[in-house]
């Protein structure tokens, strides 16, 4: 069987700050099928060693960074899992981040230590294991395939957000193993910055991102937030490959947390509107949509409050999950203040309460600015949660806009809007109302939505395929 490393700062079930873990936790069992050993490194984070079954030693230092280091094998949820100790990076509260979402002030260091080690194993193996490709995710990781340049490593850089760059002074040249002739426009400078992830842009054999529309706007300078030219001058080896989910774990029929239902017998989807009803303290007589998201300017959250106040009059309601910036959980409680019964919200993240969300909600509110793939429409398809989406990246790859043609076509699996602007959105909101009240199309959009795929079995075909041409096979 073939061999790939796997590497990121996260990984389900071990540890999760947001949508890369899911995907880290999700291709190796995905991939199997396809032919593909695949094993994830990441961080021994506080806590990780004890989650491991079998852990085992496999490869050790005297000195990573400023102290001793070792990659202990073992397992967890099905995967085998390299995790790399050095607790002098990352035996602290809050794993890849502090426990207030701040970044450490060496997450340089810690960082290009996880990349040295995983260029190390390519190189060498450890365990009686080498792998004949590595897999990278993201800016944490963007220093392995500069560190595996010219060896014939075939390397994959991912880019799950580009929003996040890796940008640190140049003073940290040394402290990464860069040496000055690397910082360069062509190398890792990223205006007067080193970019670990321009870095692994610029070496990487090929460049997959999360949806095929996101790798389109990434070479444009809308989204591509500086690195476009980068992404324009790799435009022959980038890739969009959409993200799956766990088709088990997001199972309303299987589901615990919530009365059965499918698209076959959808009888328990109106138990699960009342019992969210009584969870938020809500009476709506409309739809009842739901946000699950953090509350912050990427994911639109200003919009709503201005976009909102048609809809309320006409019947509907909104349930919130969520946190981020003081000012977007301010305004989302100041909503439910001046709307009671019609806007209900809580702040923070309660991952049964999303399940039985998206369960009893109508449907799911998504009004990025922009979004790499996005997870929440696909969770709102599969429970007949119909998504109301903004036109981009991912989003507009997999939410099927209601339009004449689309309905007449029996193909509308949501709602899509553009611009991304209040009105737009205030739009969208009217256009759920009207479709809602249509019960009998209400009812077949939904059971179109639970009805398609979106498991990892295609997503990780065509990893399969693009990891068996950069092998030659």
């Amino acid at each position: 069987m073939k061999r790939v490393l796997s590497v990121a700062s996260e990984a389900v079930p071990l540890i999760k700050t947001g949508g890369l873990a899911d995907v880290a936790g999700a291709l190796p069992a995905a991939l199997k099928g396809q032919g593909w050993e695949m094993r994830v490194m990441i961080p021994a984070y506080r806590g990780i060693l004890k989650k491991l079954k079998s852990p085992k030693p496999v490869w050790e230092s005297e000195s990573l960074y400023g102290g001793p280091a070792r990659l202990v094998l073992g397992k967890a949820g099905g995967i085998e899992v390299l995790a790399l100790q050095a607790d002098h990076l990352f035996d602290r509260d809050g794993g890849p981040y502090s426990q207030d979402g701040r970044d450490y002030p060496d997450n340089a260091e810690r960082f290009a230590a996880l990349s040295f080690v995983a260029a190390e194993i390519a190189r060498e193996g450890a365990g009686k294991w080498q792998p004949d490709l590595v897999h990278c995710h993201d800016w944490q990781t963007g220093l392995v395939p500069w560190y595996l340049r010219g060896t014939g490593i075939p390397t994959v850089m991912t880019i799950h957000n580009i929003a996040f760059q890796g940008r640190f002074g140049r003073d940290k040249l040394a402290a990464l193993g860069l040496q000055t002739w690397d910082f360069t426009r062509e190398g890792v400078e990223f205006w007067g910055d080193i970019s670990t992830l321009k870095a692994g842009l610029v070496a990487a054999s090929a460049i997959t991102t999360v949806s095929p529309r996101y790798a389109d706007e990434l070479m444009r300078g809308e989204f591509g937030m500086g690195l476009e030219g980068v992404i324009q001058a790799r435009a022959g080896d980038l890739h969009g490959i959409l993200n799956g989910i766990d088709l088990d774990v997001w199972n309303p029929e299987t589901d615990p947390e919530v009365s059965s239902f499918s698209a076959a017998k959808p009888g328990g989807k109106s138990k699960n509107r009342k019992a969210l009803e009584a969870e938020f303290d809500l009476d709506v007589p409309g739809p009842l949509a739901i946000l699950i998201s953090r509350l912050t300017p990427q994911k639109g959250i200003d919009l709503i409050a201005p976009a909102l106040g048609p809809y309320l009059e006409a019947g509907g309601g909104l349930a919130v999950l969520g946190s981020g910036d003081g000012w977007a959980e301010d305004a989302m409680r100041d909503l439910a203040a001046r709307h009671p019964g019609r806007v209900g919200v809580k702040i923070g993240y309660d991952e049964a309460l999303s399940h039985r969300m998206y369960a009893g909600g109508d449907a799911v509110l998504v009004p990025s600015r922009f979004e790499p793939c996005g997870l929440t429409q696909l969770y709102g398809l599969r429970y007949g949660c119909l998504p109301v989406v903004s036109a981009v990246g991912g989003l507009a790859d997999t939410v099927v806009g209601a339009t004449p043609a689309t309905e007449a076509a029996g193909a509308s699996t949501g709602i899509v809007f553009h611009p991304v602007d209040d009105l737009a959105l205030r739009q969208a909101l009217m256009k759920l109302i009207a479709l809602h009240g249509d019960r009998k199309g209400w009812a077949a959009m939904q059971r179109r939505a639970m009805k398609t795929d979106w498991g990892w079995d295609g997503s990780a075909a065509r990893y399969a395929a693009l990891y068996d041409a950069l092998l030659g096979r």
